[in-house]
């Protein structure tokens, strides 16, 4: 399964910088990888890591803005189609499993 989360935070004042880098940053080190500037996902193997990782971020919302949540099937994200530019070498998006040692 794949996680993908949207979010769009207000940049107004530096306490609105400072909750999205602290958002953008617990993003990434919790296993997000930046597919487009607020769109981010992560390979989840089961429904439990899924709710479990869903939990973390409930935990650590930024304050304002909106964020977005969505999981899908890997068959599903891997007929995303590319109109314009080049998939990203970070992101899988085969249906080959991903198994951690």
């Amino acid at each position: 399964m794949r996680l993908m989360l949207f979010f769009d935070l207000p940049m107004i004042t530096d306490k609105d910088r400072r909750e999205y880098n602290r958002f953008h940053k617990y993003l990434l080190k919790n296993g997000f990888i930046m597919m487009q500037k607020s769109v981010y996902t992560k390979l989840v193997i089961n429904n439990v890591t899924s709710a479990a990782v869903k939990q973390r971020i409930r935990n650590n919302l930024p304050n304002d803005g909106i964020v977005e949540l969505l999981e899908i099937t890997e068959n599903q994200f891997s007929k995303i189609e590319y109109l314009v530019g080049e998939e990203q070498q970070l992101v899988i998006d085969t249906m080959d499993r991903l198994v951690e040692l």
